[in-house]
């Protein structure tokens, strides 16, 4: 296959890692989804990928993540839906290296595998020339899970309806300390367990800065993950708006400096790993995006 000059045969992309600032669930639909409200603030600091065009059309991803067989990765899969999109729309298949420098924890309520699935399809999409705009590689990107069209769109945003609803913010710069407990939180275990908070009253996006939001998972999960408690006890010592993202296991605190953060950071117990991320409104990758 020929390629020009202008047109690049690798790429290397950050996937960037996210809190959720908060998370309401204000009930649950008949399929068993629930609808939610929630901020999705994006960070800097994410995995790495890289992404290398091939002669075939094979889709060969390494190394292989502890756990997670090669046909699940979300990675794997992104890049299976985009070749199957292009076959309906006429194009010829073609293939890819994928490489992933997996710096975010697994199961910790960041957007691991959610983000690592959208910058797959937002580098192929740009090395295969396959032409999808935003709004169908964010289609493309909710076959495979609630928290991928976010990272697709790559701007931090107020969510609702299962998190498809998305609407960009512009939020003030911040920096993020991200404890990680020792435990893997099954999202699917908080969301199906009895004692769930579901009928939390929706708010309107201008009620977020005046306080009184929550993430409804947080007391579950710190009943039944006492990682996750110690974590959020320990950091409540530094900051009063500590709290978990997602479901967990990941908690937060925000800082006006890195060197707050940092100096909090200095601190840690042993048996808790942490990183500093600062707030950003738009993803590196956005710009590769065309709408």
């Amino acid at each position: 296959m020929t390629h020009t000059t202008t047109q690049p045969s690798s790429l290397t992309l950050t996937s960037p890692a996210k809190l959720n600032l908060f998370l309401h669930i204000t009930g649950r639909r008949a399929d068993g989804y629930h609808n939610l409200q929630t901020l999705f603030q994006l960070l800097d600091i994410g995995d790495l990928l890289t992404f290398t065009m091939r002669e075939d059309d094979c889709i060969k991803l390494s190394p292989e993540l502890p756990g997670v067989a090669t046909s699940d990765n979300l990675i794997y899969r992104a890049a299976n839906a985009l070749q199957a999109y292009m076959q309906t729309t006429g194009k010829g298949l073609l293939g890819a290296d994928i490489t992933i420098d997996k710096r975010l924890p697994m199961g910790g309520g960041i957007g691991g595998g959610s983000s690592n699935a959208a910058t797959a399809l937002i580098a192929l999409n740009h090395l295969w020339r396959a032409g999808c705009s935003r709004d169908t590689l964010m289609s493309i990107g909710r076959t495979l899970g609630a928290d991928v069209p976010v990272f697709v769109q790559g701007r931090s945003a107020w969510a609702e309806g299962i998190g498809e609803q998305l609407t960009p913010v512009q939020l003030p710069q911040q920096w993020f300390l991200v404890l990680c407990p020792n435990c893997h939180v099954s999202t699917r275990e908080i969301f199906c367990h009895k004692g769930l908070t579901r009928d939390t009253r929706p708010i309107k996006v201008a009620a977020f800065s005046q306080g009184g939001t929550r993430n409804d998972c947080q007391p579950l999960v710190r009943e039944l993950y006492k990682e996750v408690d110690k974590a959020l006890i320990w950091l409540k010592n530094f900051s009063n708006h500590a709290r978990m993202t997602g479901t967990g296991a990941c908690v937060f605190a925000a800082f006006d400096s890195a060197v707050k953060a940092e100096q909090v950071l200095a601190q840690l117990p042993d048996g808790i790993t942490g990183f500093i991320g600062r707030g950003i409104n738009s993803a590196s990758y956005y710009h590769l995006i065309p709408d």
